[in-house]
């Protein structure tokens, strides 16, 4: 081989290598500029159960917000304990207000994400009867607006409620029975540090009510993932992540629309 050969194939190798380092290099930068968002900023989620119906329904995929509550070992991939020494567990922390809706790690397995709706704060005294919603012995005055079918269950009819929290943030809920289960309850008192939650699907909705071994129980600040905000796009039933010919079956009428 003349030695113009071997020169040229060393400037050619040189060129190659430059090139896979700067396809590597562009790559592990948007990887990680990704993952910087996904930790600070947003969040994105799949529905996939209809505890949160009418707002929120199987098949949504929500965006959630990271920065209104700060962060927290929730907060980041994996779970892992970033922020031992900081108070409830979490930096730059704010507290969530009434009647949000937040995705939270489920305290009896960590790896399991919820969504529900916050009702009580830690302090509160939290009842629920026949059905009606009490927070420090008041309750959350309600307004009947007809009735309607569950999304996941069209055979089910459910009442549709709006209900008003005592800050003053309304919100439509699948209102519950009068003596179905979890519609009359003894007084939760909320310990502090922990929040209390409820499935706007009332008679729908494994939540707070329930111990935690069945339940949601009490959930620690440190367990908030963050604030659901809006939902992305929605799949209609049947349509599934793992199945790709279904990607395309979407409902429009679900997009961009914001989670009150």
């Amino acid at each position: 081989m003349a030695a113009e050969d071997v020169q040229a194939d060393g400037t050619k190798g040189k060129a190659f290598m430059r090139e896979v380092w700067e396809t590597v290099r562009t790559a592990g930068g948007g990887l990680a500029l990704a993952l910087a968002l996904r930790i600070l900023i947003f969040e994105p989620h799949t529905i996939p159960t209809s505890s949160m119906e009418p707002g929120v329904v199987t098949g949504d995929y929500i965006v959630v917000s990271k920065w209104p509550y700060g962060w927290g070992r929730a907060s980041i991939p994996f779970n892992l304990p970033l922020f031992p020494g900081a108070r409830d567990g979490r930096v730059f922390g704010h507290a969530p207000a009434r009647g949000d809706v937040i995705v939270f790690r489920l305290p009896r397995d960590p790896n399991e994400v919820y969504i529900k709706r916050l009702i009580g704060l830690p302090g509160d005294k939290v009842q629920i009867v026949k059905g009606e919603v009490l927070v420090n012995g008041k309750p959350n005055p309600r307004q009947a607006d007809g009735r309607t079918f569950d999304h996941d269950a069209p055979e089910r009819a459910v009442p549709r409620v709006f209900e008003t929290a005592s800050n003053g943030k309304r919100y439509l809920t699948y209102g519950g029975s009068e003596d179905g289960e979890g519609d009359n309850t003894d007084v939760y008192d909320v310990p502090k540090g922990t929040y209390f939650f409820m499935g706007d699907n009332r008679d729908n909705s494994l939540d707070s009510r329930w111990p935690e071994s069945i339940g949601v129980g009490f959930v620690p600040a440190e367990n908030l993932i963050g604030r659901a905000e809006f939902i992305g796009w929605s799949w209609k039933p049947g349509a599934s992540l793992f199945k790709p010919w279904t990607w395309l079956n979407l409902d429009g009428a679900r997009f961009f629309k914001r989670i009150s």
